[in-house]
């Protein structure tokens, strides 16, 4: 089954299509029932508690939440809390449901120079200039066959990334092309070269506040020659020329990614997250503080014992995995 293929329509109440659907969420593909509002997708996932979201919440706006609400009681879908949040720049909040602070990384974007010379310290534009002593070269890429197969050599390098399964880790050309066509009426592909060979890229994706970095990767093997330095540098560059005021990374987070991601001058931002439940059981869930799962109620301290423990599990596990082969 394909990304977005509809797998079967319930259904037609009022201005809301119900069906089932594999999508993207959070850039990550998810199985579950979606529904259609005022021509935006919502997706509910869970298992015990049904969440509902919608599918392009990096993309789009809830203008009318109470819309929303009220087009997925009218759908008969069952769903015990329906969470939105402001995107960049709105950092006040304007609604007065249930709420909670969710942090992204964002980089404020005046001109490439004003990035260069007081965003950055001296030893991440030492990074950028090695890269380009070393001979790699950025650009701008097409996505074609050449590109694809570059994209699943780098993929399948190494089944663990960022102390974790990789989980675009065995896929095949067939399938890249499929999951990373979507959504390129949107995106901009920049890779990073070394002697002809791909080994870095970037997904430049517009979201017209702002432009996000939906993929952003390089080839471990060649993590000498900082590729994702280069490839950062690349992105300001662009968003600079284009005037476009944010460059957005995901989620502000710890951890040798959260430290790449300080190093190269992005910043964290707070958001206004709100929580709706639609049931007795989403007003529960929400009054004992379990809307995040057992993730939400672990202490910060045993958590990061749990993350050092499950980088250790991962390795062995990959290293038997390789070992067998």
């Amino acid at each position: 089954m394909s990304g977005n293929e509809e797998v079967k329509l319930t259904g037609k109440i009022g201005q809301v299509e119900v069906g089932k659907k594999r999508t993207l969420l959070r850039s990550k593909s998810t199985h579950g029932t979606s529904i259609v509002v005022d021509g935006k997708e919502i997706v509910i996932t869970g298992g015990l508690v049904k969440t509902a979201r919608l599918a392009e919440e990096w993309y789009q706006d809830v203008e009318d939440p109470e819309l929303i609400v009220e087009a997925i009681k009218k759908s008969k879908v069952k769903v015990d809390i329906f969470t939105f949040w402001q995107r960049l720049p709105e950092t006040e909040p304007k609604y007065k449901y249930y709420m909670e602070l969710e942090s992204i990384a964002a980089l404020p974007i005046k001109d490439f120079n004003c990035w260069w010379k007081d965003q950055i310290n001296t030893k991440t534009r030492n990074l950028v200039r090695k890269a380009g002593r070393m001979g790699l070269v950025v650009k701008r890429a097409d996505f074609d066959q050449e590109f694809i197969r570059g994209m699943k050599d780098i993929f399948n390098e190494t089944p663990i990334r960022q102390d974790k399964p990789f989980w675009h880790y065995g896929k095949d050309a067939e399938t890249i092309e499929r999951e990373f066509s979507r959504y390129l009426f949107r995106e901009e592909l920049f890779g990073a070269y070394y002697n002809g060979e791909l080994i870095g890229f970037i997904f430049l994706a517009h979201a017209e506040k702002y432009a996000l970095l939906g993929q952003i990767i390089s080839k471990i093997g060649h993590r000498e020659m900082a590729p994702n330095n280069a490839l950062i540098a690349k992105a300001v560059e662009v968003c600079s020329n284009r005037e476009i005021p944010y460059l957005v990374y995901a989620l502000w987070m710890a951890g040798s990614l959260g430290d790449f991601k300080r190093h190269n001058g992005f910043e964290r931002f707070d958001l206004p997250r709100y929580y709706v439940p639609l049931t007795l059981k989403g007003q529960t869930i929400l009054k004992l503080r379990l809307h995040h799962g057992l993730v939400g109620v672990i202490p910060d301290r045993l958590k990061h014992h749990i993350i050092h423990f499950r980088r250790k599990w991962y390795l062995i596990k990959a290293s038997l995995d390789t070992s067998r082969k």
